[in-house]
């Protein structure tokens, strides 16, 4: 696979004790070969060399919390590689859920305003924000279906090609297989949901195409076995773009 070169600048070292304090911590990591693992520190050492990492509300991050953020943004981008942290320079992190504020002016013209809490956001042309308790709940419970981390990375990943619609950049045979069978299982959820059926995985990607992309990245992180089962077009386009799941 061939992505857009850009020029790069030198990525520090990262300290070997602080990485083996941070690895620890992340079941994804427990069973990483070393050819992924050797990946995933360069990425790393970009990362931390090139975004700014911010906590908010009196929330204090250690050197471990923030190597471990840094892993779980860059495990999205194994195979993808370094151009996925393009298009964004910021990691806001809350203590917490956060509140914000939301507005839409419908068809008569009435605007309705709103507020919405949130675990996760990621703004197409902004930061990626995330909820520091709810990053724990995910590395304390790997394999219930849920990943906010996972969630915005693939937000931004499917903003690269400046359409934010469920397909990230590929070559171009690939995205015509990717949107025909990504539509197919979305049309159908969205089926399920409206009828008012169970669904397979979380009803939330039934929102939009941009939501189901992201919804069936963290069953490829959190909960594989599921979304193959439900959906196995959808997750072996993810396995060819993510790689092998970390969790069986």
């Amino acid at each position: 696979m061939i992505w857009p070169f850009r020029r790069r600048t030198a990525a520090p070292d990262l300290d070997p004790v602080l990485w083996r304090q941070a690895a620890a911590g992340l079941p994804w990591l427990r069973n990483i070969d070393d050819a992924r693992a050797a990946k995933l520190q360069a990425l790393v050492a970009g990362f931390l060399a090139g975004k700014s990492m911010t906590p908010l509300h009196g929330l204090r991050l250690n050197d471990v919390q923030r190597m471990r953020l840094a892993m779980l943004c860059c495990l999205p981008l194994l195979e993808f590689g370094r151009e996925g942290l393009h298009g964004w320079r910021e990691l806001l992190v809350y203590p917490d859920a956060f509140r914000v504020q939301r507005s839409h002016q419908d068809a008569h013209g009435v605007l309705h305003e709103w507020d919405d809490e949130l675990i996760g956001e990621a703004w197409e042309h902004g930061p990626v924000i995330l909820s520091w308790a709810d990053v724990r709940a995910d590395i304390a419970a790997p394999r219930d279906g849920f990943c906010v981390v996972a969630h915005e990375i693939a937000h931004k990943l499917d903003a690269l090609d400046g359409a934010m619609d469920g397909t990230p950049p590929l070559p171009r045979d690939w995205q015509k297989q990717w949107a025909s069978d990504f539509q197919r299982a979305y049309d159908a959820l969205c089926e399920e949901v409206d009828a008012g059926r169970e669904s397979a995985i979380d009803d939330y990607a039934a929102e939009s195409p941009e939501e189901f992309f992201a919804v069936c990245t963290e069953y490829h992180f959190s909960d594989p076995r599921r979304l193959r089962d439900a959906m196995p077009e959808v997750a072996a386009h993810l396995q060819r773009f993510y790689g092998m799941p970390l969790l069986a």
